[in-house]
């Protein structure tokens, strides 16, 4: 449970001034003031759910939403105030790091659980070895997690964020000039697709996880731009996320090979043998899933290229 500190409780959703909307007719801005409360309300209902830890989905909304706010400041940096933008995406940097190792575990330990279920018993008992040092690093990992969500540095970002959204975001002087909105996605899909175009249809597994960080830019940013534009942007978003997704269980799968690989190599220089052929069988299943993922995302790309020329 959170504590109350100084004698005042952490900020809830509650301590926020109504939600906040963006039309087209406000400045770009506003957009992305609207945007942090948003993301700010969805990150303070899922905090309690992260610190009792009964459903993962709470952790994962949880890090999505500072992901969207880091995203969204980095984007619109040149509508605000550098150093004020800077320092707020750093803290939020620091917040996703806390959260971070516990989520790509659960994420791990469902894939996994749902592999070694699929296996017959003496092999299911086999695979429960290599997890149990997976179920032992995340007990530490979230510990580290909880002290984080305890400190008072958490405390002082949600009241930065807070005050964000309370007042017209710092921006920089009126002289300089201020990108649109649509020229902040515009510039992310051009990023995108100079790097799809130097990388080709067959990159390395590590250059596919870049491309689809830079997915991720595209589609966040187009969140910001949506109101403004409307149906053009809805539809490069939908086909972001079908791309973000065949990437990231490309991603997955590659994450899970590499780490039964060193769960195994952590078993010693004379592993049980049955552990030995599951832990096999598991890493054949996780390539084959990248190899099947990588045949699909060239085509998802294209569609994405295509939406996003029309902007």
């Amino acid at each position: 449970m959170t504590q109350v500190r100084n004698g005042r409780r952490p900020i809830a959703v509650a301590d926020l001034p109504a939600p906040l909307t963006a039309t087209p007719a406000d400045p770009p801005a506003h957009h992305v003031r609207a945007a942090l409360d948003l993301r700010l309300r969805a990150l303070l209902a899922h905090d309690p759910g992260t610190r009792v830890g009964t459903d993962i989905e709470d952790l994962h909304q949880m890090r999505v939403s500072v992901r969207r706010m880091r995203a969204a400041l980095k984007a619109a940096r040149p509508l605000l105030d550098g150093p004020w933008s800077d320092g707020l995406r750093e803290e939020l940097g620091r917040l996703g790091r806390a959260l971070g190792p516990v989520r790509d575990l659960d994420v791990l330990l469902l894939r996994l659980g749902g592999e070694a279920a699929s296996l017959p018993t003496a092999e299911q008992r086999a695979a429960e070895q290599l997890v149990a040092a997976l179920e032992t690093e995340r007990e530490q990992a979230r510990a580290e997690m909880l002290a984080a969500l305890e400190a008072p540095r958490y405390a002082a970002l949600l009241e930065r964020l807070a005050d964000a959204i309370r007042l017209p975001l710092p921006t920089p002087s009126a002289t300089q000039a201020q990108p649109e909105l649509v020229d902040l996605v515009r510039r992310e899909a051009h990023k995108l697709r100079r790097n799809v175009e130097r990388a080709g249809e067959h990159p390395p597994d590590a250059t596919l996880h870049e491309l689809r960080i830079r997915v991720k830019r595209v589609r966040y940013v187009g969140e910001l731009v949506l109101p403004m534009l409307g149906r053009p942007v809805k539809r490069l978003l939908q086909a972001t996320a079908v791309l973000q997704e065949v990437l990231g269980d490309h991603q997955d799968a590659c994450v899970a090979e590499e780490r039964i690989r060193g769960l195994l190599d952590g078993l010693g220089e004379s592993p049980d043998a049955l552990v030995v052929f599951v832990a096999g069988r598991l890493v054949e299943r996780e390539r084959t899933r990248a190899e099947q993922k990588r045949t699909e995302w060239w085509a998802a790309w294209e569609q994405v290229r295509e939406l996003a020329a029309d902007l």
